[in-house]
């Protein structure tokens, strides 16, 4: 069952919750869980960050029935207050995902808990599968959400009536806030506090995390870049490294196929089975890819790396970048600049 914890840090008051089949209570038959602000995982950064800068403030820890928990790793954390006792207002609320997000949906109790403290926060967001949660208490309905890439096709079955997008860091719907899984939260953690403390105590924390300031919303969550190499098949590996790094050269499926000496159809079913997708689709996200990352780290013109990237023109890296991302490259570029320049 997921977990509360508040902490104040520059006028910010959050409650912030966690789950971990794994983690068990110490007593009152409470559903197992794991403790807010450890150190570990996805939901590290809410708590020990906004409470780290700019200035050190002491966190407390909320729970169902306020007794004490055992974490996964053996760590023994006390609740300083009864969940139940908590009121509002609340400055943020925060729902982190975990291993036990399945059992915490199904939790009527929690639930309740969470719909209530929504209503008393000024904001409501999730990190990970903690969207489930929020999907499961009825305050995701009818907006799009981030979760982790893993779970998001199981959460889209379930609740249909949310828009679970698999490939986003992080998504600000009406409101809400929903993150992707693990350094995801660390990435919304600085955008909530540039926005409610400025662009230089955003600048400060990042530095002191020794982290990249901050990636925005719309970042794909895996890339070629990122994703561990998944093919098995000889086939597979030798034309997704062929295509890595041949970006501007012919990769129609009858390119590659004749390159790796087998059928259009052949190919196209390994890709399938070993990557799901198929070669035209890969080779249109290896591409995208690339081209954020000339768009980011060089002052190559839009036009240079449309050709660069097997493009060819400007209108249409435009039109795939626009497809994956959600922004115009030049819109993407200048975001990137004006982080970097902060």
């Amino acid at each position: 069952m997921p977990v509360g914890q508040t902490w104040r840090a520059g006028g910010l008051d959050c409650l912030r919750w966690c789950d971990d089949r794994a983690a068990t209570s110490a007593g009152g038959g409470l559903p197992r869980r794991r403790a807010a602000g450890h150190r570990v995982g996805g939901d590290r950064a809410p708590a020990g960050e906004l409470a780290a800068r700019p200035r050190r403030l002491p966190s407390a820890a909320r729970l169902p029935g306020g007794g004490p928990i055992t974490t996964g790793t053996g760590l023994v954390l006390a609740a300083e207050v009864a969940l139940e006792r908590v009121r509002g207002p609340l400055d943020t609320l925060v729902v982190s995902g975990g291993i036990g997000y399945v059992d915490a949906m199904d939790d009527e109790r929690l639930l309740a808990h969470v719909r209530r403290l929504a209503r008393e926060s000024r904001r409501v967001a999730s990190v990970c599968t903690g969207a489930g949660v929020l999907a499961a208490a009825g305050l995701l309905s009818g907006r799009r959400a981030a979760t982790h890439w893993d779970h998001a096709a199981d959460l889209q079955a379930r609740f249909p009536d949310v828009v679970f997008d698999h490939e986003p860091i992080f998504v600000v719907d009406d409101g809400v806030s929903t993150s992707a899984g693990v350094t995801a939260a660390l990435d919304l953690t600085l955008a909530f506090v540039e926005a409610d403390l400025g662009p230089e105590v955003a600048r400060d924390v990042a530095r002191h995390l020794v982290t990249y300031l901050q990636r925005p919303g719309n970042q794909a969550q895996m890339s070629m870049f990122t994703a561990p190499a998944a093919a098995r098949h000889s086939v597979v590996r030798e034309t997704v490294d062929h295509v890595a790094a041949h970006l501007s050269d012919d990769l129609s499926a009858t390119a590659l196929a004749t390159r790796a000496g087998v059928s259009e159809r052949h190919l196209s079913r390994l890709f399938v089975e070993e990557l799901g997708v198929t070669p035209g689709r890969h080779v249109r996200q290896a591409r995208v890819d690339a081209a954020a990352h000339l768009l980011a780290g060089s002052d190559l013109t839009v036009q240079a790396i449309s050709v660069r990237c097997g493009f060819g023109t400007a209108e249409s890296l435009r039109q795939a970048f626009v497809a994956a991302y959600g922004v115009s490259p030049s819109h993407y570029r200048g975001t990137q600049r004006r982080l970097t320049a902060r």
